[in-house]
């Protein structure tokens, strides 16, 4: 009987997120205040007062749902997880749970991340989209195909839950793709309004800069295993753990994947800390036998 907290990744952000923890908490508003510091650019006014389309924006998205992730989580003050994971940019916040990073170091690498991926973006136009109700395995297999046939790039990204897996690639790639998958049965194959390919090999050039930054950044033991993205199973080797993070940006996020490990290794709770619900009801798609529960 294990308790494992997840963290959200972008996607999650809302207007007015953080908001209530800032008016209501002194040490909220200390970690937002020095947020905005070491960002150079008062994510707060963002986060608490800015539109849906100002928080779009990679460079504030990305740190504006790690910062809730963390407040949210160190306000519940008798959490003790017996594992952590998040979902893409979630696993910045999953490892500042575990004491893998620092609040200070994991901020500046988020950031750092989120310029470097919209840099990527900016070089080929790029996209991501949605399958529904067809194998995973049918998927990849589109996948390939598309890949083989028009030496486009279109690849798994995002293992959301079964029947639910997202694809990135090239613009061409990914409008080919989901003709054949709705060809080959998905319920639907729907692209999604992001700004570019995330976890693709479209995201090398993010990857490099961000492999120098996290090389160069102080990785601790952890309290607890971290089940991170591209491998699924429990990670406790702050250098495998650094590997890993760097892998992620072009590798898949195996979320399904991920949280099944945690559950063959003893996960019967799991604690959503950050905005929104998205894992929560990913988790139950996942395994309904288990308790899901989230602080915001």
């Amino acid at each position: 009987m294990k308790h494992a907290f997840v963290f959200p990744g972008q996607g999650s952000q809302f207007p007015g997120m953080g908001k209530e923890h800032y008016e209501n908490s002194a040490f909220a508003k200390r970690i937002f205040e020095q947020a905005n510091e070491l960002l150079s650019f008062r994510i707060s006014d963002i986060m608490f007062n800015g539109t849906e389309e100002e928080l779009r924006q990679t460079n504030v998205t990305q740190p504006a749902v790690f910062l809730h992730s963390v407040i949210a989580y160190r306000g519940i003050g008798h959490a003790k997880p017996d594992m952590v994971a998040g979902h893409s940019l979630g696993e910045f916040s999953a490892l500042v749970a575990n004491g893998t990073l620092t609040f200070e170091d994991a901020l500046k690498l988020v950031s750092l991340r989120a310029i470097a991926m919209q840099k990527a973006c900016d070089i080929q136009p790029s996209t991501m989209a949605a399958v529904l109700a067809l194998a995973d395995e049918k998927v990849e297999e589109v996948c390939r195909q598309v890949q083989e046939e028009t030496g486009e790039i279109v690849v798994p990204a995002n293992y959301n839950c079964p029947g639910q897996l997202v694809i990135s690639g090239t613009v061409k790639g990914i409008d080919i793709a989901c003709e054949r998958m709705k060809a080959a049965g998905a319920k639907r194959a729907l692209v999604l309004p992001v700004g570019g390919a995330f976890h693709s090999p479209l995201m090398a050039p993010a990857k490099e800069e961000l492999k120098a930054a996290i090389e160069a950044t102080k990785f601790q033991q952890p309290s607890c295993a971290v089940y991170q993205n591209v491998v699924a199973r429990a990670v406790l080797d702050k250098d495998e753990i650094k590997h890993n993070l760097i892998e992620q940006l072009t590798g898949a996020v195996r979320w399904t994947q991920s949280v099944q490990s945690m559950i063959a290794d003893g996960a019967s709770t799991f604690t959503e800390s950050g905005p929104g619900k998205v894992l929560q009801g990913l988790i139950l798609k996942i395994d309904k036998s288990v308790s899901v529960d989230g602080v915001s």
